[in-house]
């Protein structure tokens, strides 16, 4: 009897025992721990343009700044440049430009005309010198200050040429030209015909070198070594009456002195 009970309690532990293993057996295998994928980080910020800073430093363009800033323009330009994926691109007057300029004259324009003045010397686009051979292909190109603003670009072997209709100049020098901004010298303001109208005054020709010739009555060479002619010619004709009158009294006493002898 005793013999039984420890038998059943040794098959019930070996079927318990035998459970155990074949449940750990058929157990999925516990997952494998992934590592995580590094995220590339973010491509660095195109670095902040101050365009106020560029032309206070660059060359003498207070004046043209000076209309920048109490336009606002300054403020179109720095959002274009800084906040666009095009860029822009600034033709700048120097400080001369303004001086030179008579008529017609910025100080009748009205505070929009001005604006749209100051708008009209940049491009919504980044252009690069090497661009502008393909801009004279183009035919009018449109500026920041709108569609009736436009520039015409002629490329003369790598010298850049603008023609507004009022205003004929070229890009004399390149300030900044670094992607997305560039600023270019320029030797005019450039007048829109959008303001000025299109009865462009005609350039005035070169007045023709003055013909130099000598004053009729300026004495020649000759007259230097010998004598002036005309004062000699008094005193000879003085010397012929003299030698006449000497003459006519030596004829007239002879005539006497005979009319003497004869009675």
């Amino acid at each position: 009897m005793q013999f039984s009970r420890n038998f059943m309690i040794i098959c019930s532990a070996l079927l318990l025992c035998s459970s155990l293993t074949y449940g750990q057996t058929a157990s999925p295998p516990a997952p494998v721990a992934m590592t995580p994928t590094p995220t590339p980080a973010p491509a660095p910020a195109p670095e902040y343009v101050n365009l106020t800073y560029l032309l206070s430093v660059a060359g003498p363009f207070h004046t043209f700044l000076n209309y920048l800033e109490s336009t606002k323009v300054i403020d179109t330009f720095q959002s274009q440049a800084n906040n666009t994926e095009q860029g822009i691109t600034i033709f700048v007057p120097k400080d001369d430009s303004f001086k030179g300029l008579k008529k017609p004259s910025l100080s009748n324009l009205s505070d929009d005309q001005l604006k749209s003045l100051i708008l009209f010397h940049a491009l919504p686009k980044y252009y690069a010198l090497a661009d502008f051979n393909y801009l004279s292909t183009k035919g009018p190109i449109t500026t920041l200050a709108g569609g009736q603003y436009t520039l015409n670009f002629t490329d003369d072997s790598g010298t850049v040429h603008l023609d507004s209709g009022w205003s004929k100049t070229k890009v004399s020098s390149a300030v900044h030209s670094t992607d997305p901004v560039a600023i270019y010298q320029v030797n005019k303001v450039l007048l829109p015909e959008a303001i000025f109208g299109t009865d462009i005054p005609p350039t005035p020709a070169p007045s023709p070198a003055p013909d130099i010739s000598p004053a009729a009555d300026s004495p020649s060479a000759d007259s230097k070594e010998g004598g002036s002619p005309s004062k000699a010619l008094p005193s000879d004709s003085a010397s012929h009456r003299v030698m006449k009158l000497s003459i006519w009294s030596h004829l007239v006493l002879a005539v006497l002195g005979g009319l003497v002898l004869l009675f």
